[in-house]
């Protein structure tokens, strides 16, 4: 086993200049499911203020370019739809690239007990923008792959998330080692991989309980919608605006969730891996 890097605030040994918010120990399953919300508790400015910047500037983009579309197709019904399921695609994708990339930065500050704030999460996602892109990609590109071929028939639907849930495992801890550990898209797979070895699933069970809870929030996300129509009426544009928004919302709430839960895992896993708990008496910064 490769011994564990000096990166600061998560390295072996090393004193934070603060206790951090979670435990620098082993967690159990259920504290991986627990202390996101913890987390994210210590950081709520930045990432309240991450959260909502990026819904009002997503929902913005959708309702920009179907307005767009419909122009161009003169208010087409079928142009105008394709256009908002297109739109909240895209600027879903890119809304999750922004919220993983600045939450898991805002995350590892915390760890290394140095307390961040909004724009320093945003460079220092900004200064590994590269290699957080790529992985966006693939983890895109992963999961759309594995859901089409297990869609294929109904029966081997369940079995294609199960897959993808293994994939997602070993892969689960790729961002936060691109930023806590300054490597690139290719040396955080590998070590990804090496860190998760034994435990993906574990990790696995715990990204399909994260699903299961996301679909438990959409219901009243998407509820809301429908409900303000009573007093908004169904114009069109109103409900679109009322539908993209609830859309964007879970997803919103759901990816900085996840952030944080792949910084859990990481610490873990360099807990049981490396002993990253383990102080050395007498090692500065």
């Amino acid at each position: 086993m490769r011994p564990a890097p000096r990166v600061g605030g998560v390295g072996a040994g090393i004193d934070p200049a603060r206790p951090p918010t979670i435990p620098l120990r082993p967690l159990r399953f259920r504290e991986l499911l627990d202390e996101p919300f913890a987390l994210i508790q210590a950081n709520i400015r930045p990432l309240s203020a991450l959260a909502g910047a990026t819904l009002v500037l997503a929902v913005l983009g959708v309702l920009g370019t179907t307005g767009l579309v419909s122009h161009l197709t003169d208010g087409s019904d079928a142009g105008t739809g394709w256009a908002v399921v297109l739109a909240t695609a895209a600027f879903g994708w890119l809304s999750r690239l922004v919220l993983r990339g600045v939450s898991i930065a805002v995350s590892v500050a915390d760890l290394s007990g140095t307390p961040t704030d909004l724009r320093s999460g945003i460079r220092t996602a900004a200064h590994h923008g590269g290699p957080l892109v790529i992985a966006q990609i693939m983890f895109s590109l992963i999961g759309i792959g594995v859901l089409t071929v297990g869609s294929l028939l109904i029966i081997t639907y369940p079995l294609a998330l199960i897959w993808l849930s293994n994939l997602r495992a070993r892969r689960f801890v790729v961002e936060p080692t691109i930023i806590a550990e300054h490597t690139g898209y290719r040396a955080a797979v590998a070590r990804s991989k090496d860190l998760v070895e034994g435990a993906a699933w574990t990790i696995g069970g715990l990204w399909l309980t994260q699903r299961l809870l996301f679909g438990v929030l959409a219901v009243p996300a998407f509820g809301i919608p429908f409900f303000l129509s009573d007093f908004s009426g169904t114009h069109r544009w109103a409900f679109i605006t009322l539908v993209v928004g609830g859309v964007l919302l879970v997803v919103t709430v759901a990816e900085i969730v996840e952030a944080t839960s792949r910084v859990l895992c990481y610490v873990d896993r360099r807990c049981v891996r490396e002993g990253l708990d383990i102080h050395i008496p007498g090692e500065s910064r």
